[in-house]
């Protein structure tokens, strides 16, 4: 059945995406943080799935009955934090203090340190593996709540990733979510030269997981897609995400040296002026 998504809604979503892209390179310059592109590509996901997916409260946020978020890339942590924040489970009292000393807001998202944050994340490879964990035991509970996994391309060179997709798969853990932001770049090079993934939806089918491959950045195809999850029971689901590194900001867009950028505060005002 298709799913009709209002022009309402997209705009709204538009607009937040927008916020969250302006919040993020703000956050940056002051902190004077990098890993901004990191924390760019995957913008549009995270806000349908904050603003459409999810089953989460800002105001209930140990309820044990919820969805769960992992953001396994953890350097993009910061494009995290600005839709907690955009979302309100964080003030932004709080995302003012990004990067700061004493702040609870590190590069890496840290478990416990603010509501919303689900897993300290960071050393790439073992976001799926406790995703995977959560959802068996929301499945063993008799929970209703689900598992979304955030995971990079360059992370899913990592042998515990296929681990965690060999087992989900073999237990038919249909709650568990796994989203790959498919930019196509890594730290030191395009993923094709590095270590190319491909055929990359075939292994995860050839692992007993429901594939969808969308673009990344239109609310379009992501809504429809989150809406329909589980896509299958009794297999977990993969989103293959095509995104572009560094997304909304041109100057950094699919660049490799965009994963090193450092807004300087000088230059805030004009970066600004191109966030689109």
């Amino acid at each position: 059945m298709k799913i009709k998504i209002s022009t309402k809604l997209i705009s709204d979503l538009k607009s937040r995406a927008l916020n969250v892209r302006r919040n993020i390179i703000i956050a940056s310059a002051k902190a004077g943080s990098v890993h901004i592109a990191s924390a760019l590509s995957p913008v549009d996901v995270l806000v349908t799935l904050y603003f459409d997916t999810l089953r989460a409260n800002p105001k209930d946020t140990q309820n044990p009955n919820r969805d769960r978020f992992i953001l396994s890339k953890g350097h993009g942590g910061l494009g995290l934090y600005c839709v907690l924040a955009e979302r309100g489970f964080i003030s932004n009292k709080l995302l003012d203090r990004f990067g700061q000393d004493d702040s609870i807001l590190t590069v890496h998202p840290v478990w416990g340190s603010a509501p919303g944050i689900e897993a300290t994340t960071g050393s790439l490879g073992h976001g799926l593996g406790m995703g995977l964990g959560m959802a068996l035991s929301q499945k063993r509970d008799k929970k209703p709540g689900r598992s979304f996994v955030m995971l990079s391309d360059g992370e899913c060179d990592e042998g515990s990733t296929w681990e965690s997709v060999m087992l989900a798969g073999h237990l038919g853990l249909d709650n568990l979510v796994a989203i790959v932001d498919y930019n196509k770049l890594q730290c030191y090079g395009r993923v094709k030269e590095i270590l190319d993934l491909e055929p990359f939806a075939s292994k995860w089918r050839a692992n007993k997981w429901e594939v969808v491959e969308v673009d990344g950045h239109k609310f379009d195809q992501l809504v429809p897609v989150l809406r329909k999850i589980p896509l299958r029971k009794g297999k977990p689901t993969v989103i293959i995400a095509h995104t572009v590194r560094g997304k909304g900001l041109p100057f950094i867009e699919n660049t490799i040296e965009g994963y090193y950028v450092n807004i300087k505060q000088g230059d805030l005002e004009n970066t600004l002026a191109e966030v689109y």
